[in-house]
């Protein structure tokens, strides 16, 4: 296994917002290869200006940010930017320069303070690059198993055993619980969050319920929901909004929640390796999240949402932009079979296609817009999906 997977994908994202926008931001959870990226731009670049606002010092030379920004060439790369939420003023009139002396690469974590900067500061001049953690394209279908079982964190799914992978994760639930949670501005005792985290591990891939949540938890709706806000907000929990029309059915209008990495799923759950996994009552939990994550990777999740209705006919995952409706169904069995509640789906969402992802090998027909497909073989779908 090479030390460093190249992530071509996300260069070529990167690269096109630079060339297009004065400034581009990239978001997402901690450890997942921001400043790693940025590294390999900056390599090929003839000058570079590198702040880690991470440092004293960095955040000390940025006091007065138009001097010293507006002294820079080339590309400004500005780590962990959301450390001076006040940076996102200056830098308004700094994007605003014709010609442009410099371009800026934003890097940060998400936080209140770093998605309102952007949004009210820079808007019309940032593009946004989501970076999650390795994609299954990346690293191979030869490690589909290892990626579901450790997650998609870099240092994770790199790690020399899996033992070691999972005391990254415990390491890493314990510093976000106990310093980065502080330094986003969130006042949470940090038991309280770790015991809310684990309790989701055990709900993940259901319907959210803040009610039942809060009761296990002896706190309110409100918190229990502010809690998920954290998490979610922090790019470590998924909240997947539902799809609901016009239809002769009542649906559900409650979001479906996930821990967007497995590896942190599984270190939250106990589960140390696959014989674990494949005997824990989440498994087949645990592997709709692992591909629910790699199909919008892949595909963008801008228009992503579940259906599911009363009386229960329901679809995992609905891509619903660009004028294509494409529904997403994630079986962990050998052999998935055509059930009653995907041709329901197929019919009333009016599905172009619907493809049913399993951790097998081959690829076959159920009916003629339902398809079985490998994980792996998702890369292939880029005609249906993008033509």
């Amino acid at each position: 296994m090479q030390h460093l997977l190249e992530r071509a994908r996300l260069l070529e994202r990167v690269c096109s917002g630079l060339a297009e926008s004065p400034a581009t931001a990239l978001l997402g959870a901690r450890q997942t290869g921001k400043t790693t990226l940025a590294r390999m731009i900056a390599t090929k670049e003839k000058e570079v200006s590198y702040f880690d606002l991470e440092k004293a010092g960095a955040r000390q030379a940025l006091k007065t940010p138009e001097l010293t920004l507006g002294e820079c060439r080339n590309l400004v790369v500005l780590d962990e930017v959301q450390r001076l939420p006040g940076l996102f003023e200056a830098l308004r009139p700094l994007c605003d320069r014709s010609p442009a002396p410099a371009r800026f690469l934003l890097l940060g974590s998400a936080s209140p303070a770093l998605l309102r900067g952007v949004s009210e500061s820079l808007a019309g001049r940032v593009r946004l690059v989501r970076v999650p953690g390795f994609a299954l394209d990346e690293v191979g279908a030869g490690n589909q198993d290892r990626l579901w079982l450790r997650g998609a964190f870099p240092r994770a799914f790199l790690a020399q055993s899996d033992g070691a992978a999972f005391r990254w994760l415990e390491d890493f639930i314990t510093i976000f619980l106990e310093r980065d949670v502080p330094q986003l501005g969130f006042r949470v005792p940090a038991e309280a969050l770790r015991r809310f985290w684990i309790v989701m591990a055990h709900y993940h891939g259901q319907v959210w319920n803040g009610s039942e949540l809060g009761r296990s938890m002896g706190v309110s709706p409100l918190t229990a929901r502010h809690y998920l806000d954290i998490l979610a907000g922090a790019y470590l929990m998924r909240v997947l909004p539902p799809w609901h029309e016009n239809l002769k059915k009542r649906q559900i209008k409650s979001p479906k929640v996930y821990l967007r990495d497995s590896g942190l799923l599984h270190a939250l759950l106990g589960v140390g390796g696959l014989p674990a996994l494949r005997g824990h009552p989440r498994y087949g939990a645990s592997w709709e999240g692992f591909a629910l994550e790699q199909v919008l990777i892949r595909f963008g999740e801008n228009d992503a949402y579940f259906w599911s209705t009363q009386r229960g006919a329901e679809l995992d995952l609905a891509l619903m932009g660009r004028g294509r409706r494409l529904g997403f169904e994630f079986k962990c069995s050998d052999a998935p079979s055509m059930t009653r509640s995907m041709a329901i789906a197929l019919e009333d969402l009016r599905l172009e296609r619907l493809f049913v992802v399993y951790p097998g090998r081959e690829r076959y027909l159920l009916q003629k817009k339902i398809e079985v497909i490998p994980l792996s073989a998702l890369s292939d779908l880029r005609l249906s999906l993008e033509g």
